[in-house]
């Protein structure tokens, strides 16, 4: 059989797979902002992060607890067919809840600027320079088809910084294997209510309030 457990806080997101499945699963919640909605602006404004924050993500986590109920009955039927047909939803509610979670935490009303120390010398190791770094992720994220994300992830087999799209929702850990240091949304609940179809204003905007200091911690801590 087969079960998992979200388990969630401001500062990291991770899968754990409980021994032999023998604690009781809790619903996930919603998680609640470090900042006001409207803390972000000029950069995101508040009508945006209140529908994206209490609209998109709080579907994103019911959907999910809908799908983990469902696949609860079918792994106690023994239906495989029902698991199987139960994963797309919670690949993609699922996802949509762990993206999100990191998303809130890796922006800040101030942020902006460079990042230092170990995170920056990283930077300029695997990609020549902070200025080259941030196009290539801006150019990845503007480039994704459709809806998804832009990440700056960590490689540990390689011990290396790695900038890669996923589309949709789907977790950057899960399917590429990268440790999820810092997350662009570019759906476009994301932007469209301020920058129309523009996706490149967007993603010049949202550097002015990336949270240096949590994608940092991100990083020491997938290090260790």
């Amino acid at each position: 059989s087969f079960c998992f457990i979200f388990l969630f806080s401001r500062s990291s997101a991770k899968l754990v797979a409980p021994l032999g499945c023998l604690v009781s699963r809790q619903k996930h919640t919603l998680p609640d902002l470090p900042y006001d909605y409207a803390a972000l602006e000029p950069h995101i404004n508040a009508e945006i992060m209140q529908l994206h924050h209490s609209k998109h993500h709080a579907t994103y986590v019911n959907n999910l607890n809908v799908a983990e109920e469902k696949y609860k009955e079918a792994l106690a039927k023994g239906d495989v067919t029902a698991q199987v047909s139960l994963q797309p939803a919670l690949k993609f509610n699922g996802g949509g809840h762990i993206n999100h979670t990191i998303f809130w935490t890796n922006l800040s009303p101030n942020g902006g600027g460079e990042p230092k120390g170990e995170l920056m010398e990283a930077i300029k190791r695997d990609f020549g320079s902070f200025a080259n770094f941030k196009e290539k992720l801006t150019a990845v994220s503007v480039g994704v088809q459709g809806s998804g994300w832009g990440w700056l992830g960590y490689n540990k087999e390689q011990g290396r910084l790695q900038i890669a799209a996923c589309a949709n929702q789907d977790p950057l850990q899960g399917t590429t294997g990268l440790i999820p240091l810092l997350g662009i949304d570019v759906w476009e609940h994301a932007y469209y209510l301020q920058y129309k179809n523009v996706r490149p204003d967007y993603l010049k905007a949202i550097w002015n309030v990336i949270n240096w200091e949590n994608v940092s911690s991100r990083y020491a801590t997938c290090k260790k």
